[in-house]
Parts: structure tokens; sequence; C-alpha cells
């Protein structure tokens, strides 16, 4: 069996002399090349390459930033280059993740352990057992995303812990609710929802000031309690939506608190949800900030997401 492994050298929870164990752990199982990321995007590429020569499994290092860039490389490979026949997700390299950055949702989510060691024992394990599920991902516009894409607020706290990190901050639970209060008291309209939400067939539901995108539950973790705005959220349904339709400080922090519970169930008339939807398109009136999968990816006016059924080989 011939694998890679992305390894993005930054990851911010391995060390050198981890990933030199990690290597000696997949060499015993498999034929392994370790390739490292050096810029932004570029374990989309590396991905890309692994595809293209036919390897049976692609196994990242990284966070969730690196996991999306590799599932981007491996579902724009070209058709030609791809092993025939089967679906195509049996025709691409199957999926491994060792979780190595501050969060890794994916993996969690999948059931990987949080720690690399437990992490990298499962996948082991599941190599030699040949155990594997099928996923269905998210795609905004061209982007495919795994568990969470957001458009408004969420996307912008995001860009606000991005640029703290740049400035040698560590990425913790505290740094992410400092950026919440102050882009949710300083730099958000909270006024002037701008947003609506446009499905095929259906009333458009407009003024939404915010939205959350999930392909899986949790949303996110904070340390080791899980987030869940939408819990029936599944990597084998489509895509489920949570949309605020104001920011007034009263309803926003009952909706907080609804899904920050044992039980989640945000509801009420400020919550719009949808479950299980296949494709559906974010209009608004003046730029949101967007991302996916806790990556930022700038400013949108329209963004259209659509659920990709079993899209991809997991190994867990």
């Amino acid at each position: 069996m011939r694998a890679v492994l992305v390894v993005n050298p930054k990851a911010t929870t391995t060390s050198e002399r981890s990933r030199d164990v990690l290597v000696r752990a997949l060499r015993s199982e498999v034929d392994l090349s370790v390739r490292y990321t050096r810029r932004r995007g570029h374990a989309t590429d590396l991905a890309r390459e692994a595809a293209e020569e036919g390897v049976d499994v692609v196994v990242t290092l990284g966070g969730d930033g690196t996991v999306n860039e590799v599932v981007n490389g491996l579902m724009t490979a070209e058709p030609p280059t791809i092993r025939t026949g089967g679906a195509r997700a049996d025709r691409l390299p199957a999926l491994a993740t060792v979780p190595g950055g501050s969060t890794n949702v994916f993996a969690r989510a999948l059931g990987l352990p949080r720690e690399w060691p437990e992490g990298t024992s499962m996948i082991l394990e599941g190599l030699r057992l040949g155990r594997s599920r099928t996923i269905g991902l998210g795609q905004a516009d061209d982007r495919f995303f795994t568990f969470c894409a957001g458009f408004g607020v969420d996307a912008a706290v995001i860009h606000r812990v991005e640029q703290a990190r740049r400035r040698g901050r560590v990425s913790t639970p505290a740094l992410y609710f400092r950026a919440t209060l102050g882009q949710y008291f300083l730099d958000s309209d909270r006024r002037h929802p701008a947003i609506s939400l446009e499905r095929p067939g259906e009333p458009a539901e407009g003024e939404l000031a915010t939205v959350i995108i999930q392909n899986c539950a949790p949303w996110t973790y904070l340390g080791e309690r899980e987030i869940n705005p939408n819990p029936e959220a599944s990597f084998d349904l489509g895509l489920d939506v949570l949309a605020l339709r104001q920011l007034r400080v009263a309803s926003t922090t009952r909706t907080v608190t609804q899904f920050l519970s044992r039980n989640p169930d945000p509801h009420g008339k400020q919550v719009l949800r949808l479950h299980d939807v296949p494709e559906f398109t974010l209009v608004s009136s003046r730029p949101q900030a967007f991302q996916v999968d806790g990556d930022y990816l700038g400013e949108r006016e329209k963004v259209r997401f659509s659920s990709v059924p079993e899209a991809l080989r997991v190994i867990c």
C-alpha cells in the first residue's frame, strides 16, 4: 500500500521528534513518502499530485486547515489520472487524519482521539484492518469543506483570531472569546441584517444577520466541550443551517446559551434552522466575512453552497 504523509511543520501540537515517531510507525504499515508544506495552499497541490500518482492513502499531520487543503486537492484531481471504475470516492486515495492542530474538529468528529499518539494508533489499526467510511462533504462555490462554513459574525471572529496569531498570540478558548466579544460589540452592524438565503423552489429567507453551515456535528469545540448549533448535522446527510435574524443582546445570548447546553436545541423567533439541505445560496447587500473549516477566505456578497454526498473515503 502506497501512502503520502502531508506534514504542516507549523502544526501546533507536534514536534520534529514526534513527527519522526509518526513516520516510523506509518512505515511499518505502508510504503510511505513524506512531503512538507511550505506555504498556504501548498497542501492542496501536494494532495492533488499524490492522487494523480495513484497512491492509496493520503495522511495529514496538521490542523483543520491542512485537512481542508488536502481534501480540496483530492477532490480537484483530474479524472484521467485517477483509477478507473467504481464510484469516484473509491477511485480517489483514502484520507487519514492525524490530529496536530489546536482544535482538530474534523478528526474528533470522525471519532479519533484528540491527541496525535492515540490518533495515530487508531489510524494504524484502521490501515491494518482496511477500516474506512465514506463521507459527504460541503461545497461553497469552488471550495470544499469537511465540517463547517460561516457567513457573517463567526467568520469575522476567525479573521480576528488569525490576525492575533500573526502577532504571536496563541490560539486558546480565551482568545476566541475575546475576539467574539470584540466583533459582536464593536464591529458588527447589528441593526441592519443584510443576508438572504435562497433555495430552489422555496421562498427566500431575508434579513438574516449571520449564518452557520454544518456538514457534521459538532460545529466546533471549546476545550473538551462540543458546541452544537445544529446537533442533527451528519456526514451522511445534506447541510444544516443556523441563522440569526437579529443580533440583539438578549436574543443572541439566549440562542448561544441554547447551543452551549448539554442537549442543544436552538429555537425562537430570531432563529432560522434548516436540516439536510442539498443546496442553497447566501446573498448579502454588503460584503460579509466568509470562512470554511476555520479558514478565513475574505469577504463575499454571494456564496452558493451544496452538499456532495459520498465524496471521500476516510480511515477511522
